[in-house]
């Protein structure tokens, strides 16, 4: 090998640690989404009873077990635009249904809302300010309602009849008019 090939390797190897201690000093702190996600498939089933959880929510705490009434379950993400988007729906829904049943709203991302970042409590809130969210919402650090619930995609929207029985399941964004008639047959 003659001086000047040498001299070439040595500053491309030079050059490639360089851009390596450049990318893990820019991702240290990030999240990958693909290896963070809760279940795809979380334990809810249609027609079966309700996995049951707790958390608290802006508006106070929600107990399944304690509920009443029918419950409207969203699991989102933050980042996630189809879930921003919902928030209109569900104000709607809330708007016309808050008497009748129990909304709650659970984060189900490890994902904050840049995308890059660990989801945190201010992610949950900054979301809930950002889009006008009236309906309860929660920050889940450990995730438990997603692995009970997500069905493979957020949001994803549940509806629970006031037996704990699980009646809709769906994935992506529903509109206002479906939804609505889901929570109609659930309160039944």
């Amino acid at each position: 090998m003659n001086r000047r090939t040498l001299v070439n390797v040595t500053l491309a190897v030079i050059a490639a640690a360089i851009l390596i201690a450049i990318y893990l000093a820019n991702h240290s702190n990030t999240v990958s989404r693909s290896a963070s996600q809760a279940p795809l498939l979380g334990t809810a089933v249609v027609g079966a009873q309700a996995p049951e959880f707790a958390v608290s929510t802006t508006h106070g705490l929600f107990d399944l077990a304690k509920a009443k009434k029918a419950v409207f379950l969203e699991v989102f993400a933050t980042w996630c635009p189809h879930c921003q988007r919902e928030t209109a729906v569900i104000n709607a829904l809330y708007a016309k249904y808050a008497g009748r049943v129990d909304f709650v709203a659970v984060s189900g991302s490890a994902v904050g809302g840049d995308g890059r970042s660990p989801e945190s409590q201010d992610d949950v809130l900054n979301f809930a300010d950002a889009f006008h969210v009236r309906y309860p919402i929660a920050y889940d650090a450990g995730l438990r309602v997603a692995k009970l619930y997500l069905q493979g995609g957020y949001p994803t929207i549940v509806v629970i009849n006031e037996k704990k029985i699980v009646t809709y399941i769906n994935s992506g964004e529903v509109s206002e008019a479906a939804l609505a008639a889901q929570l109609r047959k659930a309160m039944r």
